[in-house]
């Protein structure tokens, strides 16, 4: 199997590989486009800030060739934010996989960002959750989130419900850090790379 971790500008990619080394997977970490669309599988991580993010994927043409893949794709965190239309984090226009705009955490009890493990419970059919539990812990860090909408396939709360996962065609996405959430990281990553 052919999987292509896409390269841009946002962190968190070794903590990627990492999770692809300990299940014993080959991969590419590239920008060019025909290593991205002949994979088999396509992972799209991030950490980082929407509009420099968004920058440097027009620089690269990578915002014109991500919403084309026709194999699956796998987004986490800010990877995730940046499929959806539009985020509140400096009014940055993204790539419009998802028709949902990302909103930034308000409130004054809870600390924002969020981070740490908080659960996760799995909406309708989702495949990445396939052998786990309806209910599960993965590690969340992050100040913007989407809001829950029909491709919301797992819900988190946390200041109000939100998408932890979201899923349209051959799109996956993760708000977490699959590749650091232990055991259940593993396997949704596992169960990627399955379909």
């Amino acid at each position: 199997m052919k999987i292509a971790i896409i390269k841009y500008n946002a962190g968190n990619v070794a903590s990627v590989m990492y999770a692809l080394d300990r299940i014993g997977m080959k991969y590419s970490w590239t920008d060019e486009e025909e290593e991205i669309r002949s994979a088999d599988k396509v992972i799209f991580p991030g950490v980082g800030e929407a509009s420099t993010a968004m920058a440097y994927l027009r620089e690269k043409q990578l915002d014109r060739l991500i919403p084309t893949l026709k194999q699956p794709v796998l987004a986490t965190c800010i990877g995730m934010q940046l499929l959806c239309k539009h985020s509140e984090e400096n009014d940055t226009t993204c790539m419009g996989v998802f028709d949902v705009e990302i909103k930034r955490f308000k409130s004054t009890e809870l600390k924002i960002p969020h981070v740490g493990w908080n659960s996760i419970e799995a909406q309708g059919e989702n495949k990445l959750m396939k052998g786990l539990s309806a209910s599960e812990y993965v590690y969340f860090v992050h100040s913007y989130y989407a809001p829950v909408n029909p491709y919301t396939t797992a819900i988190c709360d946390y200041v109000q419900p939100f998408s932890a996962m979201l899923q349209k065609d051959n799109f996956y996405a993760a708000q977490f850090h699959a590749e650091i959430s232990g055991l259940a990281g593993q396997n949704i990553i596992e169960n990627f790379l399955a379909l």
